[in-house]
């Protein structure tokens, strides 16, 4: 660049801005981002908030219907297999499932705690 081109971009009697001036210019900039970025974290805030709601409650009546799904299955089920094995042998069969079923949530949620805990320590 040249001492031309300088010319050519400040207007006539305009001065470059002072160290003092340009630190003011910086500091104020700064202000207004950290403003904006306060702005945009509330904005999103609020979305999120709004969405948080319907979907926490979208998954409570997911989860009363899936109950209910499930009682439905269990009753099903012990009609079903009262002519076969009769009534105890029906509620035997179901209750012995269902624990098998309670037994493998158990250790699959051990396991991913277990998972969770190693992965929190790093490796040693």
């Amino acid at each position: 660049m040249t001492p031309d081109d300088k010319a050519d971009r400040a207007p006539l009697g305009a001065q470059e801005p002072s160290l003092v001036e340009m630190v003011r210019l910086l500091a104020g900039n700064a202000r207004l981002l950290a403003e904006a970025e306060v702005e945009l974290r509330k904005a999103q805030a609020a979305f999120i908030a709004r969405h948080a709601k319907r979907i926490a409650l979208l998954v409570v009546f997911g989860l009363f219907f899936a109950f209910f799904a499930l009682m439905a299955l269990v009753v099903g089920l012990l009609l079903a297999l009262t002519p076969l094995v009769g009534g105890w042998g029906a509620m035997a069969i179901v209750v012995l499932a269902l624990a098998l079923l309670t037994g493998l949530c158990a250790l699959g949620a051990v396991r991913g705690a277990r998972a969770i805990a190693r992965g929190l320590k790093g490796p040693q």
